[in-house]
């Protein structure tokens, strides 16, 4: 699916129709310090295997999409809702 890297939208700070940039949102690296990253090695520690049972095939063939609308005026960022799609490309329009 291609769309477009700038989009008009509401923007809820401007209280308008604003030009926004679009972006896919990547989650960040993970620090193995935080608290979560911590239990769960503590619980995978020794015998009696892993935490989770490993699935051998992922029941969805797709991943969801986080798309990030910033305002141009005042630029403030937005999420917007994952949308399923197989191959995603942001295109100049």
């Amino acid at each position: 699916m291609n769309l477009p890297k700038e989009t008009r939208s509401y923007c809820p700070k401007c209280k308008s129709h604003q030009t926004m940039k679009v972006s896919i949102y990547k989650a960040g690296k993970r620090r193995g310090s935080a608290a979560g990253e911590r239990r769960h090695a503590l619980r995978k520690k020794g015998y009696g295997g892993q935490k989770f049972p490993k699935l051998a095939k992922p029941a969805k063939t797709t991943k969801k999409v986080t798309l990030i609308e910033t305002c141009t005026t005042c630029k403030k960022k937005m999420m917007n809702k994952g949308i399923r799609i197989r191959k995603f490309e942001l295109i100049a329009a």
